[in-house]
């Protein structure tokens, strides 16, 4: 016979605290121009992006993850040792095992917690919050660290006129655990494998290592994005997304304080707005014009410093909402700490 003992659940799930970590190096737009035959005016015109931050060679995952970590854990005032689970989500972690969340936890002193990467591209912080949420609802964990972690720069063919002004570096992260009030709605995610190719690596592992037969490129794989379709599929099929979460968490765009979309494109970020007939009073997270794309850590970054420049507060309603390669996408609202 099988004893089953019960953990106490929580009743709901919140936000405690978030951080960020902007990787150190900035990068104007005349900095790339020249190498994809464009210009300043026409990178601004079709993204909304003026500079972008890219780590430097000591600024890895590890170091940015920990850095936002660590941050996080002060404004939820907890402590590493309270941490029950790490979830990093990433896409630029070069190894393909271990999990560089394991590394995380260790250096951060969480005694030994659970810890795993997941890949759901620029939708991987949402997916960490959602599964956050339920651990801690669910009795699995008191708390969990969810990290978002790019460096984008390591995977970006810079003499692509389609990708290089786009990609950047940085780390986001949260701390997520019991709350007497939802805090978190229930996630709105999926996926559309039929766009499958839209984002993608360039090449397969395979290619570049080779074999006796075929000799491999040796040239590191890169990410390929075919921008309009993506355009056209964001703007209208993500709107459709943010009306289920909002319905989902009971509320209506009214009742929005802050709406933090993923930072992939100012275009897609307005049109997305439009087509929610957001009210005017909803303050809108553009984080990309100075950041740049960094795809897991795009919705911490840009909530982190919608929060220091007082655009959001304490007991906002904001919306999450992202997407990426897979296409992978998940929505949610949440109550900003």
């Amino acid at each position: 016979m099988i004893v089953m003992s019960s953990t106490p659940t929580a009743p709901h799930a919140a936000i405690l605290g978030i951080g960020s970590y902007r990787a150190s190096i900035e990068v104007p737009n005349a900095e790339i121009v020249d190498a994809i035959d464009s210009s300043d005016e026409w990178i601004q015109q079709r993204s909304g992006i003026r500079a972008r931050r890219f780590a430097s060679p000591e600024e890895t995952i590890q170091v940015m993850s920990v850095g936002a970590a660590r941050k996080a854990l002060e404004h939820a005032g907890v402590e590493a040792v309270d941490i029950d689970c790490v979830i990093v989500a990433t896409v630029s972690h070069l190894m393909q095992t271990p999990a560089i969340a394991t590394a995380i936890a260790h250096e951060l002193g969480t005694d030994k917690a659970p810890a795993f990467d997941i890949s759901a591209a620029c939708a991987g912080f949402c997916h960490g919050i959602a599964l956050a949420s339920d651990l801690v609802r669910g009795g699995t964990a008191g708390k969990v660290l969810v990290i978002g972690v790019e460096r984008l720069s390591d995977i970006t063919d810079l003499t692509d006129r389609g990708t290089a002004f786009i990609f950047a570096d940085g780390a986001g992260a949260a701390v997520v655990g019991a709350s007497d009030r939802p805090g978190i709605s229930p996630v709105v995610w999926g996926s559309d494998g039929e766009q499958f190719d839209l984002i993608r690596q360039r090449e397969d592992w395979r290619d570049v290592v080779g074999s006796d037969e075929h000799p491999g490129s040796g040239v590191m794989p890169h990410l390929t994005m075919q921008g309009n379709p993506v355009f056209r599929w964001a703007s209208f099929t993500m709107a459709k997304v943010a009306n289920e979460a909002l319905a989902k968490a009971g509320i209506t765009a009214d009742d929005l304080d802050v709406f933090v979309p993923h930072q992939a494109n100012m275009r897609i970020i307005d049109a997305m707005a439009r087509s929610m007939k957001l009210p005017e009073h909803v303050r809108i997270a553009r984080d990309i014009a100075e950041q740049g794309n960094t795809s897991a850590a795009s919705i911490p970054l840009a909530l982190d410093a919608m929060i220091a420049s007082g655009e959001a507060r304490s007991g906002d309603l904001a919306l999450l909402i992202a997407f990426g390669a897979g296409l992978a996408y998940a929505a949610q609202v949440v109550v900003v700490p």
